[in-house]
């Protein structure tokens, strides 16, 4: 039991700060606000249910999906690095008028459910960053049978968790039209935006000086 409990912890303080579901909060707002607050709770269920598999998924099979591939760690980082700068950006270049219509790409319950995994699960909740640190996570994580059954325990009651978070904040997102106002969801939404570019470019920038370390030490070698 002590083990699990370590994992949760562990997996909890790691990923929460990063999957932040109040900061991204107003970025669900932006895409579903023309949804009823009922369409709204379902959209945020199924970002629930689909951020705690890719969570769970990443920390239990990742590392060897990865390796089956040949892709490491620092090429996901500047992949998903230009994914989120990309997201981040087209929010920020919207019009204030039809800001609502033009990035939520959505027009339909249909649609609503097709569209929750990409990009309100992936990129925006569950990002490449939360991934390679689920990844690492899991990889560090003892292989002996009983260990790692243990270590899968935690790490499931972790994501389940954080993706009971991630409901609750996106979910009841609109309360924050009722306190802060339209123009300071606008503001928010903005905000929100530039630091999802910066965050962007901080994965890109991680992913590619890992690459660029390594071109390097190569080259010493090679000497």
């Amino acid at each position: 039991m002590n083990h699990v409990a370590k994992t949760i912890f562990l997996v909890i303080s790691a990923l929460f700060p990063i999957v932040d579901p109040i900061g991204g909060s107003p970025i669900f707002l932006a895409f579903a606000s023309e949804y009823s607050p009922r369409e709204r709770r379902l959209l945020a269920f199924h970002i629930a249910v689909d951020s705690f598999i890719l969570m769970l998924a990443s920390f239990t099979v990742g590392s060897h999906v990865l390796s089956f591939f040949g892709i490491s760690l620092p090429v996901v980082q500047v992949g998903g690095g230009l994914v989120v700068i990309s997201t981040g950006w087209a929010i920020l270049q919207q019009k204030d008028k039809t800001e609502r219509e033009a990035v939520r790409p959505m027009s339909n319950s249909t649609d609503l459910l097709r569209d929750a995994f990409y990009p309100l699960t992936l990129p925006l909740t569950v990002g490449p960053g939360s991934i390679s640190i689920a990844i690492t996570l899991g990889a560090n994580e003892p292989h002996g049978l009983g260990a790692s059954s243990l270590a899968i325990i935690g790490a499931a009651i972790a994501c389940a968790l954080l993706a009971a978070s991630i409901y609750l904040c996106y979910g009841f997102a609109d309360r924050l039209v009722v306190i802060v106002g339209p123009r300071g969801i606008n503001v928010i939404v903005r905000l929100t935006a530039f630091l999802l570019v910066c965050i962007g470019v901080q994965i890109l920038w991680n992913g590619a000086s890992e690459l660029l370390r390594s071109v390097f030490n190569a080259a010493q070698l090679a000497r």
